[in-house]
């Protein structure tokens, strides 16, 4: 690692000197001395009071009791009144076997405190300290414990500003849970600059991890390498996150170079990672020595357009592919007419996403000709620039996509007046959860063809219907499917949101979806932006929804435009 890169490093973690240390101790003190009080409305939790006789809290009997008492059944018991009292003042339910306080504002102290009472969670399996700044800097006060827990299985470490100290005590520390299988230390900046060496020469030759998951990082090349070296200990290892990490095309080198150390890889996720189309290139050369990769992410490279020559002619080897995501990833037509040619051979492929690339408009009556659409459950085509031609070779095959589950026809604007041919193919039995047609250039008719469809009962299965941005709709099309909506008894969100700069008023088909919501008995979310209500609207509305716990989503109180803006 050269001296710049060191640099780097070194600033990328946010270092505290002990009298910063000392400083947040005591910003936080008063907060910990609240959190230690119990809140008014705990008082009156009849599961509460029920546990302080059974546990035998307060804490004077609780002290003797670990002084005095040395049966190992009645010390459990005391000690687990302990954990208790330590997850009810951050707000948490203890459970014996899995333990989240992520967002808690942890204090150094908690953490030491959380150290003592791991003896009383033999049984842990799951910790989770997610974001809690201050538990950098302290993990080894938790680490030095974890013997007492020897079966835990997953822990989380996200975002807790952990640093080359920190990293070092994880990994002396690996011994002490020989059954760990899942390790996430996502958005640490300590972990990367050169650091993450200090974490990965501690690892053991057949090591049990399962799954890692560094995203965000701000892994180096010379945290690649250290990966990379380390990959032949991990021969458990069925998934690699490393998203949001921009990697070298020497760093893809070294760390594709190692691959096939891990036979049993089945998902790879390097989203957002600054992938080249030679890195494509040597990615796709590599896919030969892990045959058991099910789910691949390369989305958001957007200077990988051109490489997936290389990739997709090895994707062939991959018989197990179940899912490939490439959207925004400014795929050529060449690369797409590239996929084209081995999509037969992908046997179980179940989802593919080629989203916000703009050539798939031209090319995909020719990939909808070679997928196995049968077996197709996840098809998102939004932002693909769908010409007109597009929409009818799609329209022939949904006939063909009986496993349907999500459909994004989002930002096509083609998609208006021809929504009809993507609906008419649905039978009732079609398992289509997910319809999103937002800014589509939806008219009355489209959304009639919509209302014929909830008649039909082919969208009964529906969770989630995405109609934002589509203000051609007339007042006539909104009364017409708000008059249907009771036969989508499966839905949990309703977006009909209009564009900020428009703002027409609901007066016309708020009645017809007032009476629809007492049956739309699965409504979690409804949003209504930017369209205009009364304020006696937006309290009848309101009324309704707080019966139900639905969250809606509308703006304040504004006025109407004339319907000739929208």
């Amino acid at each position: 690692m050269d001296s710049t890169e060191s640099t780097k490093g070194k600033e990328s973690v946010q270092k505290r000197s002990p009298l910063d240390l000392i400083m947040n101790q005591l910003r936080r003190k008063a907060s910990f001395t609240e959190r230690k009080k119990p809140a008014v409305g705990r008082l009156f939790r009849p599961s509460e009071s029920s546990d302080k006789r059974n546990v035998g809290i307060p804490e004077v009997k609780e002290s003797e009791a670990e002084i005095n008492d040395t049966d190992d059944e009645a010390g459990s018991v005391v000690g687990w009144g302990r954990v208790k009292q330590f997850a009810q003042k951050l707000g948490k339910t203890p459970h014996s076997q899995n333990l989240s306080l992520s967002h808690c504002d942890l204090t150094a102290t908690d953490v030491v405190e959380l150290a003592t009472l791991l003896p009383f969670l033999a049984q842990l399996e799951v910790m989770d300290l997610s974001w809690n700044d201050l538990v950098g800097g302290s993990l080894k006060a938790l680490t030095a414990h974890l013997h007492h827990v020897g079966k835990l299985r997953v822990l989380k470490l996200c975002s807790c500003r952990l640093t080359n100290q920190d990293l070092t005590s994880l990994g002396e520390a690996l011994d002490s849970i020989p059954l760990i299988e899942v390790l996430d230390l996502s958005w640490n900046v300590g972990v990367g600059g050169g650091h993450f060496r200090h974490f990965t020469e501690h690892l053991q030759p057949e090591s049990t991890l399962k799954e890692l998951r560094l995203v965000d990082c701000q892994l180096s090349e010379t945290d690649i390498t250290a990966l990379s070296e380390a990959l032949p200990m991990l021969s458990s290892l069925e998934e690699l996150d490393l998203s949001n990490n921009k990697l070298s095309i020497k760093g893809v080198e070294n760390f594709t170079s190692s691959l096939g150390s891990t036979p049993q890889l089945k998902t790879l996720n390097l989203s957002k990672c600054g992938l080249s189309k030679d890195s494509i290139s040597v990615l796709g050369q590599a896919l030969g020595s892990v045959p058991a990769l099910e789910h691949i992410n390369l989305s958001c490279n957007k200077e990988a357009g051109g490489g997936l020559t290389m990739l997709s002619t090895n994707l062939a080897l991959l018989t197990h592919l179940r899912s490939l995501d490439m959207h925004l990833c400014c795929l050529t037509k060449e690369d797409v007419l590239a996929l084209v040619q081995v999509a037969s051979s992908l046997k179980e492929l179940r989802e593919l996403d080629l989203s916000s690339n703009k050539s798939v408009g031209e090319t995909l009556q020719n990939l909808l000709q070679t997928l196995p659409l049968s077996q197709i459950t996840k098809l998102p085509l939004n932002n693909c620039a769908l010409s007109t031609h597009a929409c009818h070779a799609l329209g022939t095959a949904m006939q063909m996509l009986k496993q349907l589950e999500s459909l994004n026809l989002s930002w096509n604007k083609c998609v208006g007046e021809n929504l009809k041919q993507f609906l008419e193919p649905l039978s009732p039995d079609f398992k289509l959860q997910e319809l999103r047609l937002s800014s589509c250039n939806l008219t009355t008719e489209d959304v009639l063809q919509l209302e014929s469809a909830c008649q039909r009962g082919v969208l009964s299965h529906l969770k989630q219907l995405d109609l934002s941005y589509n203000g051609s709709v007339g007042d006539g099309g909104w009364m017409a499917l708000f008059g249907k909506a009771a036969a989508l008894k499966g839905l949990e969100e309703l977006d009909v949101s209009l564009r900020p700069s428009a703002s027409l008023s609901v007066s016309p088909w708020l009645p017809a979806l007032l009476e629809a919501l007492p049956h739309l008995s699965s409504l979690t979310r409804l949003s209504l932006q930017h369209w205009a209500l009364s304020s006696a609207e937006r309290e009848k509305l309101e009324k309704i929804l707080c019966k139900k716990n639905v969250i809606l989503e509308c703006d304040k109180l504004a006025t109407a435009r004339p319907k000739a803006a929208g």
